[in-house]
């Protein structure tokens, strides 16, 4: 792996403009990830990984999850410690980060499946409530995500919260939610609302056939 030493090198900053720009990442259809577990599941998923960055102490100790993450990758770089600080959008990184290519899982409501569970998200604007919500969703077995505006999915604190699960379920984005429930009646899927209220079916005990 090449060594880099610098904090204002180029692609130490193209990774930290990454982590904080949505409009950037938009823009170059790349994002940013930190943590040796995610970054596999990301390259498990299909995402192609532009550039790895890890410290040696990293190397060593998640060399697991590197040696794997390492096939899907272009460019791997050994960073310092002081480097690995300037990336880290977390208190305590483990040293591991990578800038990736945006998987190609965005559908419209085309791709729906009338036989799927899905659960529909309008304007969540919370990026860990976000990443819960898409963990908890694979959890319970439903098969994608519809998104109506919120948060960008590739804010790293989306990312981090969805433990992954988003690299793996199915991802609808669409503009209006009203018009969308109104053509999956009519091609007999069940609608269901959420509440917050201890009165309220659970979802692990709905029938979602």
């Amino acid at each position: 792996m090449e060594v880099i030493s610098s904090k204002s090198n180029d692609k130490i900053k193209y990774a930290v403009k990454l982590r904080e720009s949505a409009s950037f990442r938009k823009k170059e259809e790349k994002f940013f990830l930190e943590s040796a577990r995610l970054i596999k599941d990301a390259a498990i998923s299909g995402a192609e990984i532009e550039m790895l960055f890890v410290t040696e102490d990293a190397n060593e100790k998640y060399y697991d999850y590197i040696k794997v993450i390492l096939k899907s990758t272009q460019k791997a770089f050994i960073i310092s410690t002081e480097i690995a600080e300037k990336l880290a959008d977390t208190k305590t990184t483990q040293g591991v980060f990578a800038v990736l290519n945006m998987l190609d899982k965005f559908a419209n409501i085309s791709k729906i499946k009338y036989y799927g569970k899905y659960v529909a998200l309008e304007e969540i604007s919370n990026p860990s409530n976000f990443g819960a919500i898409c963990r908890t969703a694979e959890a319970v077995g439903l098969d994608g995500i519809i998104i109506k505006g919120g948060c960008d999915v590739y804010n790293p604190k989306v990312q981090r919260a969805s433990m992954g699960a988003l690299f793996r379920l199915d991802v609808i984005t669409v503009d209006d939610l009203p018009e969308l429930f109104t053509e999956l009646k009519n091609n007999n899927m069940k609608i269901y609302g959420s509440v917050p209220d201890s009165s309220a079916i659970k979802i692990t005990e709905i029938d979602k056939t």
